[in-house]
């Protein structure tokens, strides 16, 4: 019994409805368009800020997908850094982070470099410095050997598990990343997005490493992508869409790779999705040009780097609410300097009292 798409006779050879796609391929293309023109309406520097928002976005929620939640401060200085970026209050970052985020740039960056073994092995190894994935010893830069056992994807506890998906045997895993390797990089005649759905599809359903599939099958996209739009600047994020939209990410790769090698359905979600990644990158074009209008307006208004460092979290986002002892935590100073650092950002209508109430007085921006 063929139970799973690559033992179809003739995979892979995918083949989809161009009727069925042309409408939704037509709204990602010209928003795709819409979104490049606002772009160079922008400076140089407010384009390479909303690279950073959306780079760190595209790591933090590729990384969330799979269940491992990273330091946004860390990921953020190290996209800053491989940018070559100069912004105040960067921080040191772990090795775990460094290497997805010299992944995704390398992909996004470097976009029309030939797609190579040597090139994916480096990205599994940047991925696992230490050659571990949690408890585990795993083979990096190299593809499974499947000592543990063929490769599933599995859910639920032990005793009540429930195999999704079984990836081909090791031993085929060179013939078929040959294949596919070739196919990346020689195969003109498909749509660049069209294409960068294939390929993601492509080498999750081969899965050919022991860990790490997910996040450099979202990689291949953004490098697919990156070359659909012929810029290496990203400014939005497939990621944070498949995370927000995960169950239902999860539901159709199952079923597409359990179907025929009629993959329209699959291409259809992920054209849906990627429309809602464009959609969604007005948000970080938004916040980007008003962190920028709000630096112009404040910057001279400021006493000390503490209070610098601290607007810079609330316009990112800093998750709960600002209060006088969180202030002092973060910026080690005592509640007292604290509370002055605040007030006299008061004063200057830059913060303002939250007025939802709550235990303890907060602050948000003016």
């Amino acid at each position: 019994m063929k139970t799973y798409i690559y033992q179809q006779g003739d995979w892979p050879k995918f083949r989809w409805d161009d009727q069925q796609l042309l409408e939704i391929l037509g709204r990602v293309r010209y928003i795709q368009g819409k979104i490049l023109g606002r772009m160079e309406s922008l400076g140089f520097e407010l384009r390479k800020e909303a690279v950073l928002e959306t780079l760190t976005a595209d790591v933090l929620k590729s990384s969330e997908i799979e269940g491992e939640i990273l330091d946004q401060d860390q990921v953020r200085s190290s996209v800053a850094r491989k940018l070559g970026m100069d912004i105040a209050g960067l921080i040191p970052s772990d090795r775990g982070v460094d290497g997805i985020v010299d992944m995704l740039v390398d992909a996004t960056q470097n976009y029309g470099k030939p797609f190579t073994m040597a090139r994916l092995y480096n990205w599994h190894c940047a991925l696992f410095p230490m050659g571990r994935s949690g408890m585990y010893e795993i083979v990096t830069g190299n593809w499974r050997d499947d000592s543990r056992g063929p490769m599933q994807v599995v859910s639920g506890s032990i005793e009540k598990s429930r195999v999704h998906y079984q990836a081909p045997a090791a031993h085929l895993v060179p013939h078929e990343m040959k294949k596919y390797l070739d196919w990346v990089n020689n195969s003109q005649a498909t749509d660049l997005v069209i294409k960068a759905g294939i390929a993601h599809l492509w080498f999750i359903s081969i899965h050919p490493f022991e860990d790490g599939n997910g996040r450099i099958a979202r990689a291949i996209t953004d490098m697919l992508l990156a070359k659909a739009d012929g810029v290496s600047q990203r400014f939005y994020s497939m990621s944070s869409q498949i995370r927000l939209d995960r169950k239902e990410y999860y539901e159709v790769l199952e079923k597409t790779q359990k179907g025929s090698l009629d993959i329209t359905d699959w291409l259809y979600w992920f054209l849906s999705c990627l429309y809602k990644a464009l959609e969604a990158s007005n948000d970080i074009l938004s916040k980007t040009i008003f962190k920028h209008e709000f630096w112009v307006r404040s910057s001279m208004l400021l006493n000390n780097e503490r209070q610098k460092k601290m607007l810079n979290k609330l316009l990112d986002g800093c998750t709960g609410n600002m209060t006088t002892s969180k202030w002092a935590k973060i910026t080690k100073c005592s509640p007292d300097t604290a509370l002055r650092d605040i007030q006299d950002l008061i004063s200057k209508d830059i913060l303002r009292k939250n007025m939802s109430g709550g235990r303890s007085t907060s602050y948000e921006l003016f």
